[in-house]
């Protein structure tokens, strides 16, 4: 079954607990999708998201049009702060971190990788280009500058792995509404 997570076609509080992972990092429109989630669930809503993902690292140049996509098709990061602040109608009941990472890059890394063409982005994925639709794949030719760059990025990436502190990579969440179904400010505003 299809569905768009920004409108789903199913009322108010229909499911106990709602599980939702490796979507929210893909969906531009987040807070509605994240409104939506909270909607349809009456106890709970289950995420999992990549932690702390740096967005530029692992890039995607499109050949058809020149868009740098982000890696995986991910335009959203989240940390736990964030997650709270898209969904103010739950706490956190419980969490658990998978993997560890230490990808990252810098503004001047990325910069020099996008100027290369991101040869080693995240191709492998065959997530589709952001802006045009079509099929990503790594360049095939490059100009002698543009190997430079991405070589340089490269090495500037090596050293800022040395210096970047390990976290997790993926992130899982059960987030328990706060208010129940017949409960909170609506039922507050009908009596008042």
């Amino acid at each position: 079954m299809l569905g768009d997570v920004t409108r789903l076609q199913f009322p108010d509080a229909c499911f106990d607990s709602v599980f939702c992972v490796e979507v929210l990092e893909h969906i531009p429109s987040l807070q509605i999708a994240c409104s939506e989630l909270c909607r349809v669930a009456r106890h709970d809503v289950i995420i999992g998201v990549p932690y702390m993902q740096d967005l530029r690292y692992g890039r995607t140049s499109c050949g058809t049009c020149s868009y740098i996509n982000p890696p995986w098709g991910h335009v959203n990061r989240f940390t736990e702060e964030r997650i709270l602040a898209l969904f103010p109608e739950c706490t956190i009941s419980r969490k658990s971190f998978a993997g560890i990472s230490r990808e990252s890059t810098n503004i001047l890394s990325a910069y020099l990788m996008d100027l290369g063409k991101n040869p080693y982005g995240a191709y492998s994925q065959f997530e589709p280009c952001c802006k045009c639709g079509a099929i990503l794949n790594p360049p095939i030719e490059r100009s002698f500058w543009q190997q430079c760059c991405s070589a340089i990025a490269c090495r500037l990436n090596a050293i800022q792995k040395i210096v970047t502190k390990p976290h997790a990579t993926w992130m899982h969440l059960c987030l328990a509404k706060t208010s129940r179904p017949g409960l909170g400010a609506r039922a507050t505003s009908r009596t008042a």
